[in-house]
């Protein structure tokens, strides 16, 4: 099968022929082809069956252009092996009935082996990487949104409990993220060992904390798993929402690609960030539902303020909305390549 590398080369700075797209949560409840099978299996039964993970992965290749694939997953998979009971309610997503809430709870968190317990996500990227034509991301939850997630055991708008540890417990906190680091560290090398040919890291709630909580209690951390990933020889995306206070210690804990959300100027950001990291974002996921005209203009000023350098991975600034209207995702993947085709000049020395 031809194959295209368009988007590694994009996360290598190297020069590329237009501007490769992918889309978080490209596999999701906006295809039909998905809801179809989620009418007959849990969420956690598609996660867990690689037959199932392997066909929804490709669903979306299957229906668009696109530039990359991402191994579907759940970035609280981890967790199950960890001892916590997880679930997915509907209408309220994952819940934790066993939520970490003292240090005994933490020391009592299970070492994980992830070929053995995870096994399952190695096997589905080895299935999809027999079907794929682009490069396959794997990817996990970044150590602090996972804390969180433990800690809070629901979605949080201020988490609270989170930082109830943080500040309180610093001990049992400095536990937890190590150990979430270990595991996450592991976690990410199977898949790379299994095909992935490059990770995102999601630090989905990283923006509820200051500058300095972050370098305090998440930096250290960070900067841990991204030198434990460095010796894999693939890029790293590292991607956070409401990071616009977080962008410079981001970029100083580690990755080759940095995420932006749709909240960050895509030029500011990358001035903020310099030259040397690929920039990754960052269209407002509600673009997608707008007229073909306002989707065309709010590309347009992303592919201008990124100016043609090498570098520059389209991509929204979160993941797909269920609802979204399959037409918006095409014509953006579209107009981009369109919009952005240009010779390849002579390869970066």
């Amino acid at each position: 099968m031809q194959t295209t590398d368009r988007f590694l080369r994009a996360c290598n700075k190297e020069p590329v022929d237009c501007t490769p797209v992918w889309f978080m949560r490209q596999a999701g409840r906006y295809m039909a082809e998905f809801r179809a099978i989620r009418e007959k299996h849990a969420l956690l039964t598609v996660c867990k069956t690689p037959e199932l993970a392997a066909e929804v992965t490709l669903q979306p290749l299957h229906r668009f252009n696109l530039d990359a694939a991402i191994i579907f997953a759940d970035i609280l998979l981890p967790l199950e092996p960890m001892g916590l009971a997880v679930d997915f309610v509907k209408g309220e997503g994952p819940v934790i009935y066993n939520r970490i809430k003292s240090k005994k709870d933490v020391e009592a968190l299970r070492p994980v082996s992830p070929e053995d317990t995870l096994g399952y996500v190695a096997t589905a990227i080895r299935y999809v990487r027999r079907e794929l034509t682009v490069p396959l991301i794997g990817f996990a939850g970044a150590p602090f949104t996972l804390a969180s997630y433990m800690t809070e055991g629901i979605s949080s708008r201020d988490h609270r409990e989170t930082k109830r540890m943080m500040y309180s417990a610093p001990d049992a906190w400095a536990l937890l993220m190590d150990k979430l680091t270990c595991v996450i560290g592991d976690y990410l090398q199977m898949q790379v060992h299994a095909g992935a040919q490059a990770l995102q890291v999601f630090d989905s709630w990283v923006g509820a904390l200051s500058p300095m909580d972050y370098r305090t209690y998440v930096s250290p951390y960070m900067k841990r798993l991204f030198a434990r990933l460095a010796p894999l020889g693939v890029p790293v995306i590292h991607f956070g929402t409401g990071t616009a206070t977080l962008l410079e210690m981001q970029k100083e804990a580690g990755g080759s690609v940095i995420g932006l959300d749709w909240r960050v100027p895509l030029a500011n950001g990358w001035r903020r960030l310099g030259d040397d990291v690929a920039i990754q974002g960052n269209l407002d996921p509600l673009v997608l539902f707008a007229p073909l005209p306002e989707i065309k203009r709010q590309v347009d000023d992303i592919l201008t303020a990124a100016g043609g350098r090498n570098g520059h991975i389209f991509n929204l600034g979160h993941g797909i909305l269920p609802e979204t209207p399959v037409e918006g995702v095409e014509a953006v993947i579209e107009y981009v390549h369109q919009k952005s085709a240009r010779p390849i000049s002579k390869p970066i020395q």
